[in-house]
């Protein structure tokens, strides 16, 4: 009887695969890079006497390119009147560079809360209306200012949530953009009274809204 010689399969070396598994992943990985660069989306650029802004296709507000010099606010700036601010309780000062209306916190907000109360919305309807009047695309900055008792942090973080709530009020009601307005939270930093009695620790308890009209934000 003739003897078969039966010899084993041999298998491909693994590396083999591992190369061939490297190869199409790397393909698909430039595929899928093609796709991502085809699509772009458009962007319409426009330069006006005002201000230099973009608006995309899914933007409609205009945003000034250059901020406001948001700590270089004066807080003790005399004060000044307005025709259309009739409630006393509002403070308004200012220069020709920007416009500061004051509200202290007792007014907007309950001690140690950061929740608008309901006597609050009379005033912010005033001066909302009177943004409206006088600084139409004005840049917007809310203040929150504390008194000088407790932590320093603990300040900072009331003042912060209080210059919040004022900014959500501006938005939702008083129908302002979003990107028009930042916080900033200045806590015990900058009294405008003495902390060492309390009808100056009051004066220091305030949220202040500063309005830089768009011309002046220029350099």
């Amino acid at each position: 009887m003739a003897q078969l010689d039966v010899q084993p399969k041999q298998r491909s070396p693994f590396w083999i695969w591992i190369v061939i598994l490297l190869v199409i992943l790397g393909v698909l990985f430039m595929l899928w890079r093609g796709c991502n660069r085809s699509y772009q989306p458009q962007v319409l650029k426009t330069v006006d006497s005002d201000s230099t802004h973009v608006d995309t296709i899914n933007t409609a507000t205009k945003v000034a390119v250059t901020q406001p010099d948001w700590e270089a606010v004066d807080f003790e700036l005399p004060r000044s009147t307005y025709d259309e601010i009739t409630d006393t309780a509002i403070l308004v000062r200012g220069t020709d560079k920007y416009t500061i209306y004051g509200l202290g916190e007792n007014i907007l907000f309950a001690e140690d809360q950061s929740t608008l109360q309901g006597s609050a919305d009379g005033r912010l309807k005033l001066i909302s209306a009177s943004l409206q009047k006088r600084f139409n695309n004005a840049a917007i900055g809310v203040y929150g200012h504390t008194d000088s008792t407790g932590a320093s942090s603990t300040n900072r973080i009331l003042g912060a949530q209080r210059a919040n709530a004022v900014k959500e009020w501006l938005i939702s009601k008083g129908g302002f953009a979003e990107d028009m307005i930042s916080v900033h939270s200045v806590g015990e930093a900058k009294p405008i009274a003495t902390n060492g009695t309390e009808s100056g620790r009051q004066q220091n308890r305030s949220v202040e809204i500063v309005a830089f009209p768009a011309d002046t934000t220029k350099n």
